[in-house]
């Protein structure tokens, strides 16, 4: 046997050599066929790997739908302002003499705050007094002797009528005298002082600020499109963010005119008492104009959107599919999904712009 083959070879090998060797044409030829097989499966092998490389499964992350309350809000921006906010005047002009009241300090409605330079009133008034102090003996005596019968009835009405005119005069000048004081019109605290000893204070232009801080409320205006949405009694949420706080409360007040310029209304909602709160702060009113029981929502993150639709990847078992989507009222970086999805679906959140229908998932992050 081994003769056999080694017989064999040794005749493949002399026919080998005897054989006549081939052109260069024709090794060409030879050539190209093994290049063009050589590339055909190169194509093959980058297709392949090409394919293997699509199916490689993306990092996403999701969220599982859940019924829940969706409520939509109206945000509003407003201010806090006092209930009683008002600048105290001087009736007439006049020097400031005395300043009895600091900034800050607390003062009730009728406290004196300044006094005006009133000598001159002053001086009329002592007149008036001593005559009125005359007249009142005249008339004492003239009312004595009239109650004894002596003496004529003219006489005693004439020291009467004198009397009566001096107390007036006295009154009049008094209540002018008045006018030369700066009195509190309300109780609270010195706000705004600016006065200054020998300063001339004038009705209008000169006066001490006293704000009520204990009574405080927010005021806003709101669009004419919302008059229906929004009445006195409401429920609203004021959210005041230099004081890190928010209260539901309800409008206490809500103008029934529109502003034929603004087109708006305005509204007041009352505040509770607190130290944090002060006149002219920023508030935010988020009134509720929609509200709806056991409802979807997504995020804003997972609905996507083309030309022709709008919609967001369910996690199907690993593979995305893609799912058109009708929603609703848009509020708090949420929208409401009114069909499209179902209670318990596992929609893509992160990574949701970089998938298309039909992709692998890898679920990273699952929210719910």
């Amino acid at each position: 046997m081994k003769k056999l083959i080694y017989f064999s070879g040794v005749i493949l090998l002399f026919a080998a050599c005897t054989s006549k060797p081939k052109n260069k044409a024709a090794q060409l030829a030879d050539l190209k066929k093994e290049q063009a097989k050589i590339d055909s499966q190169i194509v093959k092998l980058q297709t392949e790997l090409g394919r293997k490389d699509s199916v490689k499964s993306i990092d996403v992350g999701t969220i599982t739908v859940t019924p829940g309350n969706f409520t939509n809000y109206v945000d509003l921006q407003g201010h806090i302002d006092a209930q009683d906010n008002v600048i105290a005047y001087p009736l007439t002009s006049g020097t400031i003499t005395n300043l009895y009241v600091k900034a800050g300090e607390h003062v009730g409605k009728g406290q004196v705050l300044a006094q005006l330079d009133n000598s001159v009133q002053l001086q009329n008034i002592a007149q008036a007094k001593a005559q009125w102090s005359l007249a009142q003996t005249t008339y004492d005596r003239q009312k004595n002797l009239w109650d004894q019968k002596i003496g004529t009835e003219i006489q005693y009405l004439q020291a009467k009528s004198n009397l009566e005119a001096l107390e007036r005069q006295v009154d009049g000048l008094k209540q002018a005298a008045n006018m030369y004081r700066i009195v509190a019109p309300i109780t609270g605290r010195v706000d705004q002082m600016d006065l200054k000893l020998g300063q001339v204070a004038s009705p209008g232009s000169t006066g001490i600020r006293i704000v009520n801080t204990d009574n405080l409320k927010v005021k806003a205006d709101v669009p004419e499109s919302y008059a229906i949405d929004i009445n006195q009694g409401d429920n609203v949420k004021v959210v005041i963010p230099d004081a890190n706080d928010s209260l539901m409360l309800k409008v206490t007040f809500a103008a029934k005119v529109i502003d034929p310029g603004s087109r708006s209304f305005g509204i007041e909602i009352k505040l509770p008492q607190s130290k944090a709160l002060r006149p002219n702060m920023t508030a935010t009113i988020r009134v509720a104009d929609y509200s709806k029981k056991n409802s979807l929502s997504l995020p804003l993150n997972a609905i996507q959107r083309s030309d022709t639709s709008t919609f967001v990847y369910i996690n199907k078992n690993g593979v995305a599919k893609r799912q058109n989507v009708k929603l609703g009222n848009t509020y708090g970086g949420k929208s409401e999904v009114l069909s499209g999805i179902s209670a318990g679906d596992q929609v893509v959140t992160e990574g949701a712009s970089d998938i298309e229908d039909g992709d692998k998932l890898r679920v990273l992050n699952a929210a719910k």
